[in-house]
């Protein structure tokens, strides 16, 4: 059987690859690199070039044979697929086991570190070498067998049950729709969000309009429906997904139930934790973070809490009287919290996100990030029209430099059935030294945004169009790095906390005018944003941000001490939920209901890579607003502003530690008042 995985430095052939493929391929490269350590630990003496650039290359073929196959699981995933990804995880877990577990490799490490020509190599070599002997030290590699076989365990079971989190998830997501047949039901919606409903109910062959609970479908029904009833369902609905008390179409209740598989994930990350020597599984987490302490992250969440939460419950009490003032609304539940905050938003900064979507259609605001980055890092990005596609909506684009090719990514932007929610940049290829050259880096960049609806190209709200800016700020720091070794090229190596500065700081350009000039344009004028409507929405820029600011601590404190005070002695039915409300306790300031299980579909932490590092998006908006206070200080297209930015943290990946980088930049350490600032936070 041929198999078009096996090839390795091409861009992936999508068309050819079949679920069949997957597994026997993994089993072939898995078997191919097993060997080839094996010789490659014969040798008398080691060095970079005899051990760990041919150790590189095995892993990058390995890493571009699985990459597609993942992808296509999050985007255009099926049961075929979903099976042969499942088969394959517990394939790479055990593999991954026994290579950071391999002392002969690890002593061989060690040897290069110990020897003299160690201080020859370069800061990417030298960091390449120590985060390897941390990490052999993290995978259990000085357990006993015992302990060790045990580590295995756990790594190929938390594989397993951390994307069954994520299926259960995207398939409760699928189960529920509500068709609403009577047009007057969805009064107050504008005509984007109506076009998306009908679309939705035309591709099922339904009469009238088909809500679902991707983003981009019930959101305006929370933010815009004036039918109460509706946004409850909705709201209830979405809250509640991936639970033991979900709804969905013709399922039971608990069909995609997280319940026990959360429960599981904590109990296995403790008791990997604890296996070596951590007291609870986030102070391994932070073992690789910029932060020194569990304690340090604790404080630094504690703190920024005492900033916000004061000025959130202000808000909240503003947003509650207008409520009943203007509305004459007993009680604020929450989903009125959207509604009426668009309301009220509305009437303070006459602006919504609707009257902005028709100034922001895709390919302007393509161009106009694309001119944003190549004014700030002097590169040209073009799109390609010959490639190997897996969808109509997949776009291919190449960045030069200087008249050269530097690298290359796809763009995924729309929602769609089978497409894992949210937005991500993911690792299609990494730049390292071959023997043929330097190997060009490759992106994956996904979003969920509104599709086009009827004739109109698709439009972005503002919010899309920072999350697009963020996404892309991600790839940038993938693609535009100049370090060779591949464990510290662009996002490789970086510390977690601060893997989210190039994105949130790419963020910063939606609401600078200057910019906003050349990337809107109105979809049938191509006027940029009008100045009033511009001078609007900064003026809406912050409005409830201690708002978002005690929402996105409630989920980065939960999430920290819930990994940081567990007790597998404690009673797991309640922990969860437990840790939770004490959380909400503290710093929530929107009503609950009991309904709610936010948890359940926490990807981030329970199927992605935040576990005990959520707190990262804060702590890295930190430095992102650190860092673009320069530009402010300097023009915020100031090339030479722009060229150390470049040099200093997008292109060194994490050849160095993310605290010098950013040092180097600023010329001092990282300081808060900027965040503050900029959330409009007075502390």
């Amino acid at each position: 059987m041929s198999n078009p995985l096996l090839q390795s430095n091409t861009l992936p052939p999508f068309s050819q690859i079949k679920a069949e493929h997957a597994q026997p391929m993994i089993e072939q490269f898995l078997s191919n690199n097993r060997k080839k350590i094996e010789e490659l630990l014969q040798q008398d003496s080691f060095n970079w070039d005899n051990l760990i650039a041919p150790i590189e290359a095995i892993d990058d073929q390995l890493s571009q044979a699985w990459s597609p196959v993942s992808h296509l699981n999050s985007v255009m995933n099926s049961d075929e697929l979903r099976d042969a990804y499942n088969a394959c995880l517990p394939l790479l877990s055990e593999y991954g086991t026994e290579i950071g577990q391999n002392q002969s490799l690890q002593q061989a490490y060690q040897q290069i570190k110990d020897s003299d020509q160690f201080a020859q190599l370069n800061q990417a070599q030298q960091t390449t070498i120590e985060h390897a002997l941390r990490d052999f030290r993290l995978a259990g590699v000085a357990l006993t067998d015992d302990k060790k076989q045990r580590y295995g365990e756990i790594k190929k079971r938390l594989s397993e049950l951390t994307s069954k989190f994520g299926e259960n998830v995207m398939d409760a997501t699928q189960a529920w729709t509500k068709q609403v047949k009577d047009e007057k039901a969805l009064s107050g919606l504008p005509e984007s969000a109506l076009g998306l409903l009908k679309q939705q109910a035309e591709a099922k062959e339904l009469d009238g309009y088909l809500i679902t609970l991707e983003f981009p479908s019930f959101f305006p029904i929370l933010t815009y429906c004036d039918n109460r009833k509706l946004r409850e369902e909705v709201y209830k609905a979405n809250v509640s997904k991936a639970s033991e008390i979900g709804t969905y179409d013709e399922k039971e209740a608990n069909a995609f139930d997280n319940s026990d598989i959360m429960n599981e994930i904590l109990q296995l990350r403790h008791e990997l934790a604890q296996l070596l020597d951590f007291k609870n599984y986030a102070e391994l987490s932070v073992a690789t973070k910029m932060a020194e302490s569990p304690e340090q992250v604790i404080d630094f969440l504690n703190d920024l809490a005492a900033k916000s939460v004061s000025q959130a419950k202000a808000e909240f009490a503003e947003l509650k009287e207008f409520a009943i003032k203007e509305f004459h609304v007993n009680e604020l539940q929450p989903w009125d919290v959207s509604y009426y905050a668009e309301k009220f938003r509305q009437q303070r900064y006459a602006i919504s996100q609707e009257e902005i979507r028709p100034y922001l259609p895709i390919d302007k605001t393509l161009a106009g990030m694309f001119e944003v980055v190549e004014r700030l890092y002097g590169i040209e990005i073009k799109e390609e029209t010959e490639f190997d596609s897996y969808h109509d909506d997949l776009r291919f684009f190449s960045i030069y430099k200087n008249g050269s090719k530097i690298a290359q990514f796809y763009l995924d932007l729309y929602a769609r059935a089978k497409k894992r929610g949210g937005a991500w940049m993911d690792e299609c290829r990494v730049r390292r030294t071959t023997e043929q050259g330097i190997q060009l880096p490759v992106a994956y960049l996904v979003c969920n945004f509104t599709p086009a609806v009827g004739d109109n190209p698709a439009l972005l709200t503002h919010d899309e169009l920072t999350t697009l800016f963020h996404e892309f700020g991600h790839g940038l720091h993938h693609m535009l790095t100049q370090i060779d070794a591949s464990a510290v090229s662009g996002i490789n190596g970086v510390a977690w906390d601060a893997v989210e500065l190039p994105s949130q700081f790419m963020e910063n350009w939606c609401y600078e005018p200057e910019a906003l000039d050349f990337i809107s344009g109105h979809h049938e004028t191509s006027e940029p944003l009008p100045k009033e409507l511009l001078d609007k929405l900064l003026a809406a820029k912050n409005f409830q941000s201690a708002m978002m600011m005690v929402r996105q601590l409630e989920f980065a404190l939960f999430d920290f001490l819930m990994h940081y005070n567990y007790d597998p002695a404690a009673d797991h039915g309640s922990y969860i939920q437990d840790t939770l409300n004490r959380v909400r306790e503290k710093v929530a300031v929107v009503p609950l209901i009991a309904e709610n299980r936010f948890q359940h579909s926490f990807s981030h932490i329970f199927a992605g890579g935040y576990a005990a590092g959520y707190y990262s998006y804060k702590w890295a908006e930190v430095l992102s607003a650190d860092a673009f206070s320069k530009f402010e200080e300097d023009g915020i297209f100031n090339q030479s502003t722009g060229q150390k930015f470049l040099t200093e943290i997008l292109e060194k990946g994490g050849s160095d530690e993310a605290g010098v980088l950013f040092k180097n930049f600023r010329g001092r350490d990282p300081e808060v008042d900027a965040l503050l600032r900029h959330s409009g936070i007075k502390a």
